[in-house]
């Protein structure tokens, strides 16, 4: 039986999923790799610190060598002194991890998929909101079964839509371009217009694999 998505929001009937892609069977570690390159990306990796080399400092001795009755010492930009240069400090890097285009579709399936066999995916009707409306879009969240963080997905056209979900708690609005498997895995349910379901269908689906190798 093919899976489906119930509308929310004043919306009647249901909106069909596809099974090649709300039917993949899902890939833990797979999926893992995907989060992990997915949040790695979005590190800027500017974290920056002065080696001994690089502070501000004289290079003279503290004192001389002999004489004083302490022990010798050498330069002031010591990691161990005061105002010294940093040992082991953080230097600008980048934090990107490779993970090929088959396997990021293949996991972003496995996640679309856990959200359909729990039931956990609406469909969503922005012809609804004519004008945004933060009381409508909350009332449509309630009618929502099920509990936790919700990613309310949509696409161009859609800005009134967007209007009325970006103000509510837990609740994360993105464009399906932007959608990945760290969002989708990373909230307890999704609400979704149609339009925005085609696009993540056509971004996950093996078939697009296929079509941009030949």
């Amino acid at each position: 039986m093919a899976a489906s998505a119930k509308y929310i929001g004043g919306g009647t009937g249901t909106l069909a999923l596809d099974d090649a892609v709300f039917g993949e069977r899902f890939h833990g570690p797979l999926v893992h790799e995907a989060v992990r390159a997915e949040l790695a990306a979005q590190r800027r990796g500017t974290a920056s610190t002065q080696t001994r080399g690089e502070v501000s400092m004289t290079g003279a001795k503290a004192w001389r060598q002999k004489g004083t009755g302490r022990a010798r010492v050498g330069a002031l930009s010591t990691p161990n002194r005061k105002g010294g240069g940093v040992a082991f400090g953080p230097k600008p890097r980048a934090y990107t991890v490779k993970v090929n285009r088959k396997a990021r579709r293949r996991a972003l399936r496995a996640a679309l998929s856990v959200h359909a066999e729990r039931g956990s995916i609406a469909a969503l009707d922005p012809s609804k909101f004519d004008t945004p409306s933060t009381r409508a879009a909350a009332e449509a969240i309630a009618g929502f079964d099920g509990e936790g963080s919700v990613l309310v997905v949509l696409t161009d056209g859609e800005e009134t839509a967007v209007k009325s979900f970006r103000n509510l708690r837990d609740v994360s609005v993105m464009h399906a371009d932007a959608v990945g498997v760290a969002d989708v895995i990373g909230h307890a349910r999704i609400v979704v217009s149609e339009a925005a379901l085609g696009r993540l269908t056509e971004k996950a689906a093996a078939k697009a694999e296929r079509a941009g190798s030949e």
